[in-house]
Formats: structure tokens, C-alpha cells, sequence
């Protein structure tokens, strides 16, 4: 009996659970407070107090205790019947072991001399994205990424480190597995990235010479691992896409009033009895002397119904993007293989404009035997892109809202108004009118042999081939505004690239007890080979025909065809010697050839030095315990940019037509002039680095400091235009880029309930600088260059504000009148000449920031991601455009000056003048902004369910893109979207951000999805 009732209570203990107490330490045995000590698959948890220990009470036996702690490798415990447990817990070296590819290989973080920022796969994937670019917004401090609009199949503009180059290309280099890229890295799959590296200094990009003048992105795709294992992944998202603001713009009876104060200040909108109409009165009389409102019926009659036709919302719809990929990863000792497919579309907000991308991936590695390795990644793109040069909503901004947009049968009325200029927006819509039609093709691949010659030395043989095809169809109806019943057009554009790079590379890796040598030395030559053809013709027959029968046309209207060829021939060597993971030194040194350049100029010399000291390995440095890791880097190097249009060297002819004897000829005559002695740009940059850990891992970061001089500009020097020629391309000037970075990832929160809050912040700011120009340090006003100044300035009148009543004297003195804009007389003058222009802004921020919050409790995470850019100037050629305030068309909301209205925002509207005196003052704004860029909210289910359901893991998750925006532009001026892409191209009289070249409104996308693992 006394043992049954032993029995019985030890079971009754059991099922009341046991109370497991205990002490955490680390290695050296001192002890760990705060470590989070949970039960697994339970809410059961708790930290460590000062002294390490913890004590949980109710714990079912068997169960298995979890021991975290930031900085420390997690370990599990199984309790089994045990009361006490401890615990020593081992340090994470992870993240200073944890690999980064800093080109021709890689390296530990704790080895690393040059500013380099990774993008993980995870950040990658955090949020729904079109392409990667999109993932280095916010993400990458030092890199400037902007995309204007929403068209699908837009590519965001990258810079690293601002401009450089006038002329030449400030784009980075784009290497892709070890290959670098001469298109662009929108065709890619990012479900098929595994990390993005940006290369920032020209001790990190050294490597690439030539190549990396403008930093340099390396991407590496997902390769099997050997596992034994195969596994399958699903990742797929779909969603829905709408406008989240437009323009604001004047209704149907602010329309009217509007144009009959333009009519009223010129002295033309009288009543029957010849007096002018007061503002704020209407008259029918004066109405119909109006061509544009009582003088057109239809007009007239949209006055009588109180009729306002918003254009914005008959084009405007609901978009659909949606995302599918599908990968297969796995392998064994000899063989590793990833493959995927991939499907993307985004069908615009616009009818006819839209993007599909299908992809094909296919990654293999295999070890022959111990001696030789050889793979292939491959990789197959097929997109089909509409509507990539059009923009029906551009259309809707001039409009007369007094029109009637269909005919009483409910047809499209082409011409809602009598105006001939102004066709209804919706015939630009209606299938078959306007057709931009662009498919691409690609094949990318990276083939590689390596051979272990002996130990510690590897010979590799990389091999890119990259083939693409473009064709690009255009096609313009009768009934479209620009033909406006004319004849249809239509052209097409065939292009065909190969670009092939080989690549020897030799790697010697060594150590000497402390002593620690790697030695890389690389042969590279790439060759690039682009032809294309188009044609144009006019008066197709069938607009069913589009531009797929062009022996039908009525007339052949062009033909072109060309071939471009460049080669770049490169050698290099990088040693790198750390001594006892503390004292780091980078030498590198890279010899880059290209066809672009003279026959004396052909080759350059490009260099780089880095040193490095991990302070926090140093012994003086062991008993400060909060600090985990110290680094402090300095670099110098010099890099060179070829990206000059091949052929510059040469003069160039072109056509001429003329007389022979009463009979057409045609001739040829110089075209440019060659430079023989065109050479390399060359970029020299100092940088200073400091990587930094502490308090196990809770705050971690870099800080970089650095300044980039680039001499031998690329540039057009200007000749008297007497000799027949106007300009030549030679090397001369100077700019310079100086600024700072620093990228911070805090773990803010992390309990033993299972709450954890992360942190990361990415701070720019690039000073931007113009040294010398052909003549030395004078201005070049003409192209807007100024000494001291960023690449892009702008230098025009500034606006002082609107002329007054009581102030009609002195508007009369300076040339205008009440209600007109007042310029500001800077040099005191009396009288605005081109010396009261001053420079209003730049294109270049002061600064500009990304922070990404991501929260976790138990199986729910949240994340949500800001981004913002500051103190730049944006031009708003759509302001300027659509705000001619002369009574003929619609335009954007603005508050207008009357005699009821002394407004000093913007003048009173002007019959008699198609565009306000001075009106480029208007367009100049403040171009800061704050977005919203993402909020994703996920639930993963446990394991237990996702074994039920044959899974490996399973996750489902919400996204909003771009729910709000905080911009002045658009809550004061009635802006669209305030990010604008910083121009590479600098200078001329290009101006800024205009909605009628292609600027769509900004979107908001609502996303569902899963993550499925197999």
C-alpha cells in the first residue's frame, strides 16, 4: 500500500510539473545576466537575474529548456527529471566569421579593409519587389536609389557615392557570379539572390579597376549545399495596385471662373453693355465670347449642366501585380545543385501598360574529384513589357472639364470639345490605338573550372557568355492625338547583344602560424558586340496589322541599322596579409585596356592600399566586456571610367544630301572630331572606417568617412562654332564627392516571453562638388556649372512674390504689372537682367536616411520600413507645363492672384500671354520626403502543423507598399510623387521631374502571400 501511494504521488508531482532552477555562464565563467531561458513549445520562460541564474516553476518533464542570449550561440536543454540546470554558454563568432564576396572571392568580415554593405537575402525578400534595385533603397548607406512614377517595368536610377562624370556613366558595375554585367540587373530574379555586396572605396573596387569607378554591386545567386537533403521551396505573392494620390486640378465651375479671370484681366470679358464682369460674377454674354467656354457648344452646354469630367479617374484604375517562384536546392559531397522558375507580372494602373517577366535558373557545382571543380549557373529571362514610352494619364492634366467625355450613345466622343489640339484621354486607351510593345530576351550564364594545384594554390577559368535579343514594336491609330486621323505609324527595332567575358584567375591561401597571406592574380578580358535595326513607316491599311506587315505601308518614312564593338583587356593582383586576425594590409593593383580609348592612351594603371586593426582583439582590450568588436580601416585607391560611347577617338561622318547635276546625291562630311589622346577618367578616394560591436551584439555598426577626386573629365570642351565643329570630347576638369555614412542595427527588446525588436538605420550624406572645368576653376554658366557646386544646379530668376495693388509704379519700373510675378533684383539694380539669376538648388539631398523596424513575438512577425530623402531641389516640369494660367486649358489647382485674392503664391491668369512672365520661377521645389515604403506582417506555423501538412515551414504574410507619403510637394503644391531620379547626365537645359514625359502617380500596393518550404 505504501508504495502504490508513493507511486501515486511522484506521478500527481510529475503532472504538476517540476520547478527547474539553475545558473547561466559564459566560457571564462563569469555570469550572464539577462539571458532568455523559455521552454520549448510553450509560453513558459524566464532571464537570469545579476548573478546568471533563473528558476521556472510548473516545467513538464521531459521538456527541453532554450537558452539565448545576444552575442551567444543559443543552446537546448532537455530537463528530463532534473531540478537544477546549468549552463555555459559559447560566444557567437558568426558574424565576424560570417563571409562577405568582395570580388575574385571572399572573405571574413573581421578581415575586411574597404567599405563594403551587404544585403541579405532576408532584407531582399522582406518585402514584394520588382527588381533589386528596389531592395538597396534605405538599405545600403552611400546609395542613392529613386524611381520617378510607377510604370511597370521601371527601373530604379543607382548611385554610389554621388556623380562623378558628366559625360561618362556614374551607373556602377553590376557583377553577377563572379561575371560582370554590360547590360543592366532588372532582368534577375531576386528570389534567386542569396546577398548583394556594394563595393563603395577604391580600395574595394580596385579590384575591378576600369570597371569600378562608380562602386561596384556584386550579386551571388542561391546554390545547392550539401545536405544530403533536397528541399523545395514556394514563394509567391499577388496583390493589388491603385493610385495613391493625383493631381489636383480645377473642377467644372472653378475651370470656368479661372478662364474668365484670364479673359477678365486682359479686358475682354465684358457683358452686353460693354462693362467688364467683376470677379466672381459670370455674364452668358461674355461667356460666349469666349471660344473656350459659352463660344464652344459643348463646352456651353457642360456650363448649363454644372458638368466636371475628371480625366484622372476615366483613365485610372486598379493594377494586379502578383509574384510566383518556385526552387529546388540540394545535393551531396560531389554534386550541389539550386534550380527555380520564376513568374512576375504588374499590370499597371493605366490600361496598355503593363510587365511580365518569366525566368529560369539553373546552379550546379561538382566535384570531379579532390583536385577539380567545375559548374554552371544559368540563367533564362523572357519579358514582355507594354506601354514603356506612353502615358495616357499625361493627357487627362489639360483637359476641359466642361467636355462631355462620350457622345450621347454612349461612344467615346474623340473630341469633347472644339478645341483641336485636345482629344479625349480615353481614345488613347481603346485596344489596338497605342501600341509600345517591348520583348526581351536573355541568356546569362557563368561556366568555371577550378583545379587545386596544390595546397594553399587554385587555378580558376571563368567563363560569361551573355546573349539578348530586344525588339521593340510601336504603333499609332488614326484616332489617337498625335495622328488625329492621320495616317497610322508604326516602327520596329530589333537589337542583338553578345557579350563574352574569360577570366584566369590564380589564388595562393597560406598561413604562418599567425601569420595569414592570400594572394589572387587574375587575367580578364571582355568583349561586347550590340547591332540593331529599325524601321518606320507610315499608312498601314489594317490597324489590325500594327507593325507586324510593313510591306503593306503606303511609304517607308526610315531605316537604320548599326554595330558598336568595345573590348577591355585587364590584369591585376590583390595580396592580403593579416597578422593574428588583428593587423589587416590590402594591396591591389589592376592594368585595364580599352578600345575605347587612342592607341597611346589605351591602358591605365589603377592601384589601392588598405590597412586595417581589430582593436578589439588587442589583450589591453580584454577587460572592457562591453564592447564585442572594434575595427578601424583606411584606404586610398584610384580607379579609372571608360564609359565613354565607344569610337570617340575617331572623327565620325555623317549624311549629306545634295544637288549633282539637277539629280539627288548623297555624300558624307565630318561629323565630330577625333581626340587620339583620349584617355581614362581617374577617381582617387581616401576612406577611413570604423566597424564597431557592443554589449554582446545589441548595438553594431559601420562609420565611414570619405573623399572622392576625380580628374580628366570626360568632357565636351566648347570651340568657336566658325570652324565647322562646336565641341570635342577631352579630358579635363575636376569634381569631387566628400561625405559620410553610417549604418546601426540595435536590438532594442528580446524577452523570455518571446517579444524581440530589431532595429536598422542607414545615414547618407554626399557633398557633391564641382573642382575645375576647361578653363580652370571659372563657372560655365550656360550648362549650369559652378564651381563649388554639385553636378546639377539650378541657376534661374527667383521669385519674390506677386506684384500688389499700390504697386503699380514700381511693378511698371521693372517691366510688369499688378498681379505678375515679382523677380527678385539681386544686385539692386532697378531693372532684372540675366545677372539677377541665382542659384535655387540642386538635385542633390543633404542627406538621406532608411529605417527598418522589425518586431517578432512567438510565431507573428511585423516589420515596417521608412525612407526619406532631404534638402534637395526638384524641378517640376509638369508645374510648368500645366500651369500656363492663360485661360485655354486645364491645370493644376494653384492659388491664383485677383484683386479679391493678393496672393503672393502664384500671378493672376493672362489671356494674352501663353505662359506667366518669368514662370520658371514657379517650378522649383522642396523636394524633401518621407515614405512609407513597406509594412509586412507575417504568421509562421509551427512546426507541428507544417509536419501535419508534409512541410517543412510555412509562413503566410500581408504587405502594403507605399501606404503614405509626408512631402510638402504634394500636400501644399498638389505634387504626384517628390521622388525624383538624380540625372546622371548633368547640365543643358533638361530640366527635372515632368509628368508629361512619362510620370506616373505614385501607388499603393496591398499584397498577400506564403512561404512555403518543402
Amino acid at each position: 500500500m505504501l508504495g502504490i501511494l508513493m507511486a501515486l504521488q511522484t506521478q500527481f508531482a510529475f503532472a504538476q510539473g517540476l520547478t527547474v532552477s539553475g545558473k547561466v555562464n559564459d566560457a571564462e565563467g563569469n555570469a550572464l545576466p539577462g539571458v532568455s531561458v523559455t521552454v520549448k513549445k510553450s509560453s513558459k520562460g524566464s532571464i537570469t537575474d545579476a548573478d546568471g541564474k533563473f528558476s521556472i516553476t510548473n516545467v513538464a518533464a521531459n521538456s527541453t529548456l532554450v537558452f539565448s542570449y545576444i552575442g551567444f550561440v543559443s543552446q537546448e536543454v532537455e530537463v528530463g527529471n532534473k531540478s537544477v540546470v546549468n549552463v555555459t554558454m559559447q560566444e557567437d563568432a558568426a558574424s565576424l566569421s560570417e563571409v562577405v564576396v568582395v570580388g575574385y572571392g571572399t572573405q571574413k568580415k573581421s578581415q575586411t579593409t574597404g567599405a563594403i554593405t551587404q544585403v541579405s537575402a532576408k532584407q531582399i525578400n522582406e518585402m514584394p519587389i520588382t527588381n533589386l534595385g528596389q531592395a538597396l533603397q534605405g538599405r545600403a548607406a552611400g546609395v542613392d536609389v529613386s524611381q520617378s512614377g510607377s510604370k511597370p517595368g521601371s527601373t530604379p536610377k543607382i548611385l554610389i557615392r554621388g556623380r562623378r562624370s558628366f559625360r561618362a556613366s556614374n551607373d556602377p558595375l553590376y557583377v553577377v557570379d563572379g561575371i560582370p554585367l554590360a547590360g543592366g540587373y532588372e532582368d534577375f530574379n531576386p528570389n534567386d539572390v542569396q546577398s548583394m555586396e556594394v563595393l563603395k572605396d577604391a580600395t574595394a573596387t580596385a579590384i575591378y579597376g576600369a570597371r569600378g569607378a562608380n562602386g561596384v554591386i556584386l550579386i551571388t545567386t542561391k546554390r545547392g549545399a550539401p545536405k544530403g537533403k533536397t528541399t523545395v521551396s514556394y514563394d509567391t505573392y499577388f496583390g493589388q495596385s491603385q493610385a495613391l494620390n493625383t493631381v489636383n486640378l480645377f473642377s467644372g465651375e472653378e475651370f470656368a471662373e479661372y478662364v474668365r479671370e484670364a479673359y477678365r484681366s486682359t479686358g475682354i470679358y465684358k457683358d452686353a453693355a460693354g462693362n467688364i464682369v467683376p470677379s466672381g460674377k459670370s455674364d452668358p454674354v461674355a461667356d460666349n465670347k469666349i471660344a473656350v467656354l459659352g463660344g464652344d457648344p459643348n463646352v456651353a452646354a457642360g456650363i448649363a449642366a454644372g458638368r466636371n469630367t475628371n480625366y484622372q479617374d476615366l483613365i485610372l484604375k486598379n493594377g494586379f501585380i502578383q509574384n510566383q517562384s518556385l526552387g529546388i536546392q540540394g545535393g551531396n559531397d560531389k554534386t550541389q545543385f539550386y534550380v527555380s522558375g520564376g513568374f512576375f507580372q504588374d499590370k499597371g494602373i493605366t490600361e496598355g501598360l503593363d510587365y511580365t517577366r518569366y525566368s529560369l535558373r539553373s546552379n550546379i557545382d561538382h566535384n570531379v574529384n579532390k583536385f577539380l571543380k567545375v559548374g554552371l549557373s544559368s540563367y533564362m529571362m523572357f519579358a514582355d513589357r507594354n506601354g514603356e514610352n506612353l502615358n495616357p494619364y499625361s493627357f487627362t492634366l489639360n483637359q476641359n472639364p466642361l467636355g462631355s467625355p462620350y457622345t450621347a450613345d454612349g461612344q467615346i466622343n474623340f473630341s469633347p470639345t472644339n478645341d483641336a489640339l485636345l482629344t479625349n484621354p480615353l481614345a488613347e486607351i481603346v485596344p489596338g490605338a497605342q501600341v509600345n510593345n517591348r520583348k526581351s530576351y536573355r541568356i546569362f550564364n557563368s561556366i568555371f573550372a577550378e583545379v587545386k594545384v596544390m595546397e594553399g594554390l587554385k587555378y580558376r577559368v571563368n567563363f560569361g557568355p551573355d546573349f539578348s535579343i530586344d525588339r521593340q514594336g510601336r504603333f499609332i491609330g488614326a484616332q489617337t492625338n498625335a495622328r488625329k486621323g492621320g495616317d497610322p505609324q508604326a516602327s520596329n527595332t530589333n537589337g542583338f547583344g553578345f557579350n563574352w567575358t574569360l577570366e584566369n584567375i590564380l589564388s595562393y591561401n597560406k598561413s604562418f602560424g599567425k601569420h595569414n597571406l592570400s594572394v589572387t592574380a587574375v587575367h580578364s578580358i571582355q568583349k561586347d558586340r550590340a547591332e540593331s535595326y529599325g524601321i518606320n513607316v507610315q499608312g498601314i491599311p489594317a490597324e489590325s496589322q500594327e507593325f507586324y506587315n510593313f510591306g503593306n505601308a503606303s511609304s517607308v518614312t526610315g531605316v537604320s541599322s548599326s554595330l558598336t564593338e568595345w573590348t577591355i583587356n585587364s590584369y591585376l593582383g590583390r595580396v592580403n596579409y593579416d597578422f593574428n586576425d588583428k593587423y589587416l594590409v590590402t594591396l591591389t593593383l589592376r592594368r585595364d585596356g580599352s578600345s575605347r580609348f587612342g592607341q597611346n592612351t589605351k591602358y591605365g594603371n589603377f592601384p589601392g592600399l588598405a590597412v586595417g586593426w581589430n582593436v578589439s582583439n588587442e589583450p589591453f582590450m580584454k577587460d572592457i566586456t562591453w564592447l564585442d568588436l572594434l575595427k578601424v580601416r583606411a584606404g586610398w585607391g584610384t580607379v579609372g571610367n571608360q564609359a565613354v560611347s565607344p569610337y570617340q577617338t575617331q572623327g565620325l561622318l555623317s549624311r549629306t544630301v545634295y544637288a549633282w547635276d539637277n539629280t539627288a546625291a548623297f555624300g558624307y562630311r565630318p561629323n565630330t572630331i577625333g581626340n587620339p589622346d583620349l584617355k581614362w577618367e581617374s577617381s582617387t578616394t581616401a576612406n577611413i572606417g570604423f566597424d564597431f560591436s557592443m554589449w554582446r551584439g545589441r548595438l553594431q555598426g559601420s562609420l565611414e568617412l570619405y573623399q572622392s577626386n576625380t580628374t580628366d573629365l570626360l568632357l565636351a570642351d566648347q570651340l568657336p562654332g566658325s570652324i565647322g565643329f562646336d565641341q570635342v570630347t577631352r579630358n579635363v576638369g575636376e569634381t569631387r564627392n566628400r561625405g559620410i555614412e553610417l549604418g546601426i542595427t540595435t536590438v532594442n527588446m528580446n524577452t523570455a516571453s518571446g517579444f524581440r525588436w530589431s532595429t536598422d538605420l542607414q545615414f547618407t550624406k554626399n557633398n557633391e562638388a564641382i573642382v575645375s572645368l576647361y578653363n580652370g576653376a571659372v563657372d560655365d554658366i550656360g550648362n549650369r556649372w559652378f564651381i563649388g557646386q554639385p553636378l546639377n544646379s539650378y541657376y534661374d530668376y527667383k521669385k519674390a512674390g506677386i506684384w500688389q495693388l499700390g504697386e503699380e509704379e514700381a511693378a511698371k519700373s521693372y517691366g510688369s504689372s499688378v498681379g505678375q510675378i515679382k523677380v527678385q533684383d539681386t544686385n539692386g539694380d532697378g531693372k532684372i537682367t540675366a545677372d539677377d539669376r541665382v542659384l535655387v538648388g540642386s538635385d542633390v539631398p543633404k542627406f538621406s536616411m532608411g529605417l527598418t523596424n522589425r518586431l517578432s513575438y512567438k510565431n507573428i512577425d511585423l516589420s515596417f520600413f521608412l525612407f526619406g530623402r532631404f534638402g534637395n531641389t526638384i524641378v517640376s516640369g509638369f508645374h510648368q507645363s500645366n500651369n500656363s494660367l492663360a485661360g485655354r486649358y486645364q491645370q493644376i489647382k494653384v492659388d491664383y492672384w485677383t484683386p479679391s485674392n493678393p496672393t503672393n503664391e502664384f500671378p493672376q491668369p493672362k489671356s494674352t500671354q501663353e505662359f506667366p512672365v518669368n514662370n520658371t520661377t514657379l517650378i522649383y521645389f522642396d523636394g524633401s520626403f518621407v515614405k512609407l515604403r513597406n509594412i509586412n506582417l507575417g504568421y509562421s506555423f509551427s512546426n507541428a502543423i507544417a509536419s501535419k501538412l508534409k512541410m517543412e515551414s510555412l509562413r503566410v504574410f500581408t504587405s502594403i507598399q507605399q501606404p503614405k507619403i509626408w512631402a510638402k510637394y504634394i500636400s501644399k503644391y498638389n505634387g504626384v510623387d517628390p521622388e525624383v531620379s538624380i540625372t546622371n547626365d548633368s547640365g543643358g537645359s533638361s530640366l527635372g521631374n515632368n509628368i508629361g514625359g512619362g510620370v506616373t502617380p505614385a501607388t499603393k500596393v496591398i499584397t498577400i502571400g506564403l512561404n512555403a518550404k518543402f
